[in-house]
């Protein structure tokens, strides 16, 4: 089977949400209809009633996020966010590559979340699901003008990306970090350019992420990446080179995840690696399981993001040793939250 070009996913599994479809297994997508070879990026834009969405998982309380863009482009394999798109009629193989849903009216509807007497100054993460630097945002700026009402309103933010396109916006940055009002950090799964473009197509190189950590470090923005997801038996083994490299560009701290196939990113991933690593397939694919208590689909809490069982330990014992080497005693300063100016009016002075 063809697959097309410069894409994650080379299938477009059922919705699980149609009524009218057929139960399938994991092995049945090698029997189904050849997809387009060169699917266009469709841009679908939405006006939502809100915006900002806060967790209550044990995993992340009070974790509130921004994302100007369901969908994305990057077309990273392992996305946890595939399985969201079903939420909106669509498949969470190529569509969710190629159907980009735009919140156009998210800066106004984060300028009245602001001027709410309900709302209390805290932490917004940009990138909760889907990046917020994704090609789309060259063309929206979506994102550039939702981190200047931020600015304005001095409220804080912490941004997360694989896209050089957020050095567009340093300026908007370089000024909330003078006012403690900013962090950054980078996703850099491996340094490994042949592992990168296939299980992130339409990411930058590791080079350039590593150049972004570095020039944002240099405007005063705290920097930090996150090793996520660690896939086990593909690139666990670059943890400690990876933390050495971002260490030299200025970055602070690293955080990571395993990677979890859950829902039918599960079927997605296993086409993906015995398409592009049939060697280790199996290989990749236990181990998976094996950090996942036997299964690759992880739902647990306290243990789905980091995995249980020897090779999790392993994993978590790597990267350890390899953030005291590097990092020894950084860390990152406590953003502000006391700025606030509610209606968004710069003191005087």
């Amino acid at each position: 089977m063809e697959r097309p070009r410069g894409r994650g996913a080379g299938i477009n599994t059922p919705n699980k949400f149609h009524k009218l479809q057929t139960e399938y297994t994991s092995e049945d997508w090698q029997n189904w209809d050849e997809p387009d070879t060169n699917p266009k990026t469709q841009f679908i834009e939405d006006h939502p009633k809100t915006l900002l969405s806060t967790s209550d998982s044990p995993d992340l309380r009070n974790f509130n996020s921004i994302n100007p863009y369901r969908g994305c482009e990057h077309g990273c394999i392992y996305c946890y966010a595939r399985n969201s798109h079903e939420y909106w009629g669509f498949s969470a193989g190529l569509d969710f590559e190629t159907k980009i849903v735009v919140k156009k009216n998210a800066p106004e509807l984060l300028e009245k979340l602001f001027n709410s007497r309900k709302w209390e100054p805290t932490t917004i993460m940009f990138s909760g699901n889907t990046d917020c630097y994704q090609p789309a945002e060259k063309k929206y700026k979506l994102t550039r003008r939702l981190l200047e009402i931020c600015l304005r309103y001095q409220n804080p933010v912490s941004v997360l990306t694989k896209n050089a396109l957020i050095l567009r916006d340093i300026d908007v940055l370089e000024k909330m970090a003078k006012l403690n009002l900013v962090h950054g950090a980078v996703s850099i799964t491996s340094l490994n350019e042949d592992i990168r473009s296939t299980l992130e197509p339409r990411t930058v190189t590791a080079k350039r992420r590593l150049q972004v950590v570095k020039i944002l470090h240099e405007a005063g923005v705290p920097m930090g990446i996150m090793t996520a997801p660690i896939v086990p038996g593909l690139t666990d083994h670059e943890i400690p080179a990876i933390i050495k490299a971002a260490s030299e560009n200025g970055a602070r701290w690293a955080g990571y995840t395993v990677v979890r196939l859950n829902g039918v990113i599960g079927t997605l991933f296993e086409e993906w690696v015995k398409h592009h690593f049939p060697d280790r397939a199996d290989k990749i694919l236990n181990q998976i399981k094996d950090s996942h208590g036997g299964k690759v689909n992880d739902s647990r809490f306290g243990l789905r993001m980091t995995g249980e069982g020897k090779y999790a330990e392993h994993i978590r014992q790597l990267h350890s040793l390899a953030c005291r080497k590097y990092f020894k005693e950084q860390e990152l300063p406590k953003l502000d939250t006391s700025l606030f100016l509610r209606g968004g009016q710069m003191k005087l002075f």
